[in-house]
């Protein structure tokens, strides 16, 4: 399929194209006298930021601390810690990235996170990929657990194969998840009780507004039997889904998204993905509630440039 070629393209775009189109425009909008070197300067700087974004860029990431502060949340869990991390693409950090990913999960562990949770994509193509990252991924742990959920990449659909092998790749995905100690979350809750108070811990399937994105999220059947006052923490790779589903079909205070890495193209914190208009990176409030929508760890073609990788630590406060 087309996306198992995407880097070569990526690769062709930021080496030969980019630099070429910048070097013609140059030529034509300034003067002649400087538009050939100032197109060769261009060019060259296209390249050197490209090369870049797919070594040292691709492997760097931050720490990201936010607060979410209401009278939603109970008591007991003033001060409570969920580490967020999504879109790992574990496949791109093969071989002798392999680092990265131990580094990603020892800065997690850093953070004496109460909970950890993984909003989807950890794969690119298959589960295949997965299993040279399977002890890394185990030692992730926190009291409460560490709860996933799946992104578009993990149903097993960019692949060039027949339905039914897509479909036991997927549940190879599913029992990876599982095998490794995460609590994998398919339109399910979870109760975290402290004391008298709870926490609800939701994990809606993905939902895309895009059609040719798997759309097996429900949120009626994620919340299930849950109350009105309890508080739910939800989590949905797709950040589509919560003007179109989470907002109107439930009260969930707290959405923690991905999918979008950013566009894993920034400058000064600005990315082209804000030109959507949609929830892309940070947090977005609707009133009280709110969704924070991570720019992810790795990506499907390993490149990063000015949107380093995200860890996200979530800290809980009951404010009246």
């Amino acid at each position: 399929m087309l996306i198992q070629y995407s880097t070569p393209f990526a690769i062709l775009l930021g080496f030969v194209v980019v630099p070429l189109v910048v070097y013609a425009l140059c030529r034509w909008l300034l003067p002649k006298r400087y538009g050939h070197r100032a197109g060769a300067i261009g060019s060259c700087a296209v390249i050197g930021l490209f090369a870049y974004g797919l070594t040292f860029g691709f492997e760097e990431f931050k720490v990201t601390h936010i607060e979410y502060a209401s009278p939603e949340v109970p008591e007991a869990f003033n001060g409570y810690r969920i580490v967020q991390f999504s879109d790992a693409h574990v496949g791109s950090y093969a071989g002798r990235r392999q680092w990265v990913v131990q580094r990603a999960v020892d800065s997690i562990q850093a953070q004496f996170p109460d909970m950890v949770v993984f909003t989807g994509d950890l794969q690119n193509v298959n589960p295949s990929e997965l299993e040279p990252f399977r002890s890394m991924l185990r030692s992730l742990h926190a009291p409460d657990g560490v709860f996933s959920v799946l992104g578009n990449h993990d149903y097993d659909r960019y692949q060039s194969a027949d339905e039914s092998t897509k479909r036991a790749n997927c549940l190879a995905t599913q029992q990876f998840e599982r095998s490794i100690g995460w609590q994998l979350l398919m339109n399910e809750h979870r109760v975290i009780r402290r004391d008298s108070d709870s926490l609800v811990v939701a994990g809606m399937e993905n939902w895309g507004d895009v059609e040719r994105m798997p759309r097996l999220g429900d949120v009626r059947k994620t919340l299930a039997g849950i109350d009105t006052t309890a508080f739910v923490l939800m989590l949905q790779h797709d950040p589509s889904a919560w003007h179109k589903k989470i907002l109107p079909e439930s009260h969930a205070q707290l959405t923690l998204s991905g999918h979008t890495h950013g566009m894993q193209f920034g400058i000064l914190g600005w990315s082209p993905m804000s030109l959507t208009k949609q929830e892309w990176g940070g947090t977005v409030y609707e009133g009280r509630r709110a969704i924070h929508v991570s720019t992810g760890l790795g990506g499907l073609v390993p490149f990063r440039l000015g949107m380093p990788g995200e860890i996200v630590v979530i800290t809980l406060k009951h404010k009246e």
